[in-house]
């Protein structure tokens, strides 16, 4: 009887510890980062991502098992010791991976860094993103808990999103009209890719999709480099995009004057 007892116990408490101390994988983290949202950030980045983009610098994120877990407690505990760097814009930047994937601990951990003051910032690709079930209600919460996204427009054509990322593109879209809904702040970033995103066609209809949306503060242009190449070999997985050059100078101005970046200086 005593034995039952004990290991009545012993289930009870884990499962207390379990739901109390929820855990997340996580691949990094970042103590500085200057480019990921406003001001200075602490960065997390989150493994896991569904995501399967020709260009992804960092495939050693794709599977979230392979990361370290963390409590919600450590991680704050992390980012409050850089705190004294952030300023008066500076906080908490989630990325990826995709943070999206593991939406619950998010939840916990965006709720207790709002309890603490801490400017929170999502960078997604929005891959995750649902307006059905569970999964949108709880996209709803966080979102209460959630200053600012950094969001991508990977391709704005369907059949290239596909052949680039290896997922349609249509729930992301949906994520962009529902953030403008909400009037939830956001910054677009574009990676120019030469052949595949570096198109006058397909930047002049990104732009036209752009000045739908009333909640942008930041559209920016990020060139693509190849500097990735070197996990894909220490992981064995061909690289697609290996012979690629960066694009030109002058096709990165071009872009940006397309997309009306100079219009966008919110943050």
């Amino acid at each position: 009887m005593r034995l039952c007892k004990s290991r009545a116990f012993a289930k009870a408490f884990l499962l207390y510890k379990t739901e109390v101390f929820m855990q997340g994988y996580i691949h990094q983290l970042e103590s500085f980062g200057c480019a990921d949202g406003p001001g200075s950030r602490f960065i997390i980045f989150f493994a896991g991502c569904p995501l399967r983009c020709l260009y992804c610098h960092n495939p050693d994120t794709w599977d979230m098992t392979k990361g370290k877990l963390y409590t919600t407690e450590e991680l704050l505990k992390e980012a409050e010791s850089c705190r004294a760097y952030w300023g008066t814009k500076g906080g908490i930047t989630v990325s990826g991976g995709e943070p999206l994937f593991q939406i619950d601990f998010l939840i916990e951990l965006f709720t207790k860094a709002k309890e603490q003051g801490i400017n929170t910032c999502i960078d997604t690709s929005g891959a995750p993103f649902t307006k059905e079930g569970e999964w949108f209600q709880k996209f709803q919460k966080l979102m209460d808990v959630t200053d600012i996204l950094l969001m991508d427009i990977k391709h704005i054509d369907e059949d290239e999103h596909k052949k680039l990322t290896g997922q349609s593109g249509k729930n992301i879209i949906e994520m962009f009209r529902y953030l403008d809904e909400i009037n939830k702040p956001i910054w677009i970033r574009h990676v120019l890719v030469p052949g595949i995103t570096d198109n006058d066609e397909y930047l002049i209809k990104t732009r036209d999709f752009i000045r739908t949306l009333h909640n942008v503060k930041r559209v920016e242009i990020l060139p693509y480099h190849g500097l990735g190449i070197i996990k894909y070999k220490e992981m064995n997985i061909d690289y697609p995009l290996k012979d690629l050059e960066s694009p030109t100078k002058e096709r990165v101005e071009n872009a940006k004057k397309i997309l009306e970046c100079d219009k966008y200086t919110d943050y």
